[in-house]
């Protein structure tokens, strides 16, 4: 009897290499071990997680190792998922298993044995699913029971409700255990443990919503999206509306549309602290099941979502930028709120673009995809005007509401941190019973303190930067590594104690108008007030229920916020974005003044906006502050066609850092000639920038240099790249980090 032949399988192991595996699979696991299946495997003197990619024909299983364990008893991926994660690692010039644990819930890799359970009751590794016991009543005859005890009322609740869980019964009862167990025991209640998730949303009270009835350039864009929804196909809109123009209104109903198909949506915003609103949004609105995804959920409730949207239990997925790898089947829509926000980027590891991807994902499973935004990218603007993408307008704000007006105050010569201007305007609203925002994009109480004898800023030993003075914590803190000394403090220069606070942070500008309006309800909202789990929530809820007066915060209150109080935004240090040396700071300046100015009048009553600027007459302020986007796309156009960036260009970034300086420069000085010998070699049009220092040249102790690669085509910019990578070596020394499509050049 002649022997089966052996089943090879290909596995990507969870660990960073550019390659995948091939294992044999024992007989008894064969019919478990197929693709989308995590595997345990031995890797060198390790055992440690695979992820199946398919069987392989045509190996000999010789030398190979057997698989360890099967750890699933179905796919964690579809085969439409495993392509658009092949697409990524292709395209980020990134290890396809890296790709994958991205993609996957944390914690879901083991490198041991021991584990939780995992999503179908297998091993996950550090993860736990929640599990709670039921109680219903048992039917038999009515025993002898003493009226008005614990355990007669508790039976009484259990009998109504016909089923529910011990959680409730605590929370009505308080401790009852014991009564529980003498219930069981007399056979008139029964126990059972079952797996439950994690909730996400909390006991908020929804009320319920229905559709609005839209204006005539809503109605022409949702048309235009449902006509192509019907076709099934994949086409990719920008949905380029005004702020106040009800963007969300013509999502909501593109979506209700996608659901009667059959078809599910997915939505993605750029922050957490959007996350909230938006989803009240969406629950008011549906009755589907709505999963999110962000991180500001506990593991756990991160978790269970991705169980709930992979069993097919959710049908709109809300999230920041990781949503774009939800499990989810049959997408009809994909929406890219604020499309042209940064934060859509991912900073590190996988350094992908939730944005761009969104559109690669829609592609594939042939979606409507909508990027929307009141102020779109230079490069969105560019890709309507070549056909790539189909142009959806809403110029004007529902109901009829104006644009607010825009004052500008030109701040050279002031020392004041809130202008005689703006403090009038703000006494005025408040008399008048309307809420205010005031922005500021630096935190802290002062941007830093520096030496009244001998002049030495207050400095980060591990970072190219000065450290910012928090007077509530009474530390001088650094932004970037956390390093914190007591202040004021003494110079380390010289040992003086005179230390003088430069620069203005949220804090103190909230200082500020305490003792300006101490009759006002101010909140603040920063990264300094945002750390507790649903602190975004409890911020922005005072300010929908009017028990604040004025919110000051940072970006997080700038763009997709809606309350209808507010009639009045200042805007402290307007200019602040213009400093950064990026090529894409007057566009983040433009967007930022336009996003925040648009808070403003949302409501029956008009609004105003005071803008404080150093630099009133750069053409980012002036067509902000005048509504102007047109001029201002055709003049940053201009500029990026000058200088030869995106959208004429293709970019890519390589980043060198290390402890020992030395060792850096001569790392990016050995790859810089390495590259010129290779751009020769293949005869590319590159430009090779570099190496230069990093504007943050010092950060978390790590020197860092980088080199900016320009190509007029992707094929060259890749074949250089990968090319690169096939040849280097690696450091024990210096890391490196490559960054398709860069959007942070610091």
């Amino acid at each position: 009897m002649s022997t089966p032949p052996s089943t090879v399988i290909e596995v990507a192991v969870a660990v960073p290499l550019d390659r995948t595996f091939h294992y044999l699979v024992p007989p008894g696991m064969v019919e478990r071990a197929v693709a989308g299946h995590r595997v345990f495997v031995p890797f060198g003197h390790r055992r440690l997680t695979g992820y199946i990619l398919g069987t392989v024909e045509g190996i000999s299983g010789d030398k190979l190792k057997d698989i360890i364990e099967v750890l699933d008893s179905d796919p964690l991926w579809t085969p439409n998922e495993l392509d658009f994660f092949r697409w990524i690692a292709s395209y980020y010039l990134y290890p396809l298993s890296e790709v994958l644990k991205t993609a996957l819930p944390a914690g879901i890799n083991l490198q041991s044995k021991k584990g939780a359970q995992g999503v179908n009751g297998e091993i996950a590794g550090g993860r736990s699913i929640k599990r709670e016991r039921f109680y219903r009543p048992v039917d038999g005859p009515e025993p002898q029971r003493q009226p008005g005890s614990k355990a007669s009322e508790i039976l009484d609740v259990i009998r109504e409700a016909g089923d529910i869980p011990a959680g409730d019964l605590r929370r009505r009862f308080g401790q009852c255990t014991s009564q529980l167990h003498r219930l069981a025991e007399l056979g008139l209640v029964q126990a059972e443990e079952r797996e439950v998730y994690r909730n996400p949303f909390g006991e908020e009270p929804i009320e319920r919503d229905t559709p609005r009835a839209l204006i005539r350039h809503q109605a022409d864009a949702l048309g235009s999206i449902i006509s192509e929804l019907d076709q099934r196909l994949f086409t990719p809109f920008l949905l380029h509306g005004v702020t106040g123009s009800g963007k969300t209104e013509v999502y909501l109903q593109a979506i209700a549309h996608a659901l009667q198909q059959g078809s599910n949506a997915l939505v993605l915003v750029p922050e957490i602290s959007l996350t909230p609103q938006l989803v009240r949004r969406f629950r008011a609105r549906f009755d589907d099941p709505i999963a999110i995804l962000h991180s500001g959920l506990s593991d756990g409730e991160r978790y269970d979502e991705w169980r709930r949207i992979r069993r097919g239990q959710a049908r709109i997925v809300i999230g920041a930028r990781s949503a774009v790898f939800a499990p989810l089947e049959r997408i009809g829509i994909i929406v890219v709120d604020e499309e042209h926000e940064a934060s859509f980027k991912q900073a590190d590891g996988l350094r992908y673009n939730a944005r761009d991807l969104a559109l690669v994902r829609g592609q594939m499973e042939k979606s409507v995809v909508v990027l929307g935004s009141a102020t779109p990218l230079i490069t969105s603007l560019h890709a309507v005007e070549q056909g790539k993408l189909t142009l959806l307008t809403l110029p004007e704000r529902v109901e009829g509401r104006p644009m607010p007006t825009v004052a500008v105050v030109p701040m050279q010569g002031i020392k004041e941190t809130v202008s005689h201007q703006l403090a009038l305007a703000l006494q005025e609203t408040l008399a008048a019973g309307e809420q205010a925002l005031v922005f500021l994009n630096r935190r802290g109480f002062a941007t830093f303190l520096v030496c009244g004898d001998c002049g030495e800023p207050l400095t980060c030993p591990n970072c190219s930067v000065t450290l910012t003075f928090h007077r509530q914590r009474r530390q001088s803190v650094c932004h970037y590594c956390d390093h914190a000394v007591p202040s004021p403090g003494v110079c380390p220069a010289c040992n003086s104690f005179e230390m003088k606070e430069l620069g203005a942070g949220t804090e103190r500008v909230e200082h500020e108008l305490r003792e300006l309006l101490p009759d006002a309800a101010i909140v603040r909202m920063d990264s300094d007030t945002t750390s507790g789990k649903g602190s975004h929530n409890r911020l922005l809820k005072r300010m929908s229920d009017r028990t604040a007066d004025i919110l000051i915060g940072t970006q997080m209150i700038a763009k997709g916020h809606d309350f209808p109080g507010v009639t009045l935004v200042g805007v402290i240090n307007g200019e602040a974005s213009l400093n950064m040396p990026d090529f894409r700071s007057s566009e983040r300046t433009f967007q930022l003044l336009s996003q925040v100015i648009g808070r403003a009048g949302r409501g029956e009553f008009p609004g105003r906006v005071i803008v404080q600027t150093l630099n009133p007459s750069h053409y980012a302020i002036q067509n902000a502050v005048g509504h102007n986007g047109a001029d201002f796309f055709r003049q940053e156009l201009e500029f990026r066609r000058e200088a030869g960036y995106p959208p004429f260009a293709f970019l890519a970034s390589l980043s060198f850092s290390g402890v020992v300086e030395k060792c850096v420069e001569e790392r990016a000085e050995e790859t810089a000639r390495s590259l010129h010998a290779m751009k020769k070699e293949f005869r590319l049009r590159i430009e090779i920038l570099g190496p230069a220092m990093a504007p943050l040249y010092r950060l978390r102790g790590r020197f860092r240099r980088q080199i900016l690669l320009k190509a007029l085509t992707r094929n060259d910019l890749r074949r250089l790249v990968s090319s690169w990578q096939a040849r280097r070596e690696t450091s024990a020394t210096v890391r490196e980090t490559l960054d398709i499509d860069p959007v942070d050049m610091m």
